[in-house]
């Protein structure tokens, strides 16, 4: 128990660090970036007043209204394909943020939908998760039979490189058709990739939200939502393997510490099993004792002017019918 909640802190801190660290690396990053995008809007602002001649409080209603105009741009969101989406975005928990409900009905049914979707996803993808390491290490021990090993047998370590190079692949795929389909470098691509198949769902970068997409391409509709659950697929387990491996690594060593023997005293041998009761005294002292009186009479019988107890006046044997039997001795 000390143990657990030893690592328990243990990780806490590192977590608080991590975060800490994080934090610091961002500021100096993105700091003075968005303090130059500040000052460009507000340039831009005060150049696109004084040419059409809005107050501010009109302006703010464009901009209003540029909001709301922005997830119409691929087409209607709410028809078949949309709501498809958006029901991905909500039970795999990515939550991009293109759509929301606009309805009080509406937003009452995401949480209830939610509620039941999130957990019946992450058990699903939990399960596809195990099925897919399963394929990938008999692929991996078929992979060592063919190359001539007597004894072939798969490691974590080798699990572990084999979940990379899939992930890599995964990501590296739908880099280059999202690259394709929206017009985006291979580099921002790769990024969306990356941010929708670890559930973080910025919202920057969003597929299928440029020229009516939802409506007009369906095959590209088709391959997006297969990419994204195929994807969190991959992802899935290979996240399950390492969370896996660390939980058992970590749970391991106390099972080990209570099973391994103590010595009785410094010195002494460890005993290996348990040791064989003990015979009572009483038995073996009793066992003593009658070979003892046995070998009392033996010797008696070779002696001829003794007789033992049990047979009294061994050399006037006819007078052995007349008298009464000796009692013996309790010993």
């Amino acid at each position: 128990m000390r143990k657990q909640s030893v690592r328990t802190a243990a990780l806490i801190l590192c977590i608080l660090s991590y975060l800490l660290v994080g934090a610091a690396v961002f500021d100096a990053l993105e700091s003075e970036a968005e303090r130059g995008r500040r000052r460009l809007l507000a340039q831009k602002r005060g150049e696109f007043r004084r040419k059409y001649g809005f107050s501010a409080e009109d302006y703010r209603e464009l901009e209003r209204l540029a909001l709301q105009a922005e997830p119409h741009r691929a087409g209607r969101q709410w028809k078949f394909a949309g709501s498809f989406y958006f029901a991905i975005t909500v039970i795999t928990t990515i939550g991009y943020g293109h759509a929301a409900p606009g309805t009080d009905s509406g937003k009452v049914f995401c949480m209830f939908y939610a509620l039941l979707g999130i957990p019946l996803t992450l058990v699903t993808f939990q399960s596809l998760g195990e099925r897919l390491n399963a394929l990938v290490r008999r692929l991996l021990l078929a992979a060592k039979r063919c190359l001539g090993l007597r004894r072939p047998r798969v490691s974590t370590e080798n699990m572990v490189v084999a979940g990379l190079l899939v992930c890599a692949a995964t990501l590296a795929l739908g880099a280059a058709a999202f690259a394709h389909f929206e017009g985006w470098t291979f580099f921002h691509a790769y990024y969306y990739c990356f941010i929708t198949l670890t559930t973080i769902g910025f919202g920057d970068f969003v597929a299928l939200q440029s020229d009516e997409a939802l409506q007009r391409n369906p095959p590209y509709v088709a391959f997006s939502f297969l990419y994204i659950l195929l994807g969190l697929t991959v992802i899935g387990a290979f996240l399950n393997l390492v969370v896996l491996r660390f939980l058992a690594a970590s749970t391991d060593a106390p099972p080990r510490a209570a099973r391994r023997p103590s010595p009785l005293r410094p010195g002494a041998p460890e005993s290996r099993g348990r040791s064989p009761p003990r015979r009572p005294a009483s038995a073996g002292g009793s066992t003593s004792v009658s070979s003892r009186v046995h070998q009392l009479q033996m010797g008696a019988r070779d002696n001829l002017g003794f007789s033992p107890p049990s047979s009294p006046g061994a050399v006037g044997g006819g007078s052995r019918a007349g008298r009464p039997p000796a009692r013996r001795k309790s010993i």
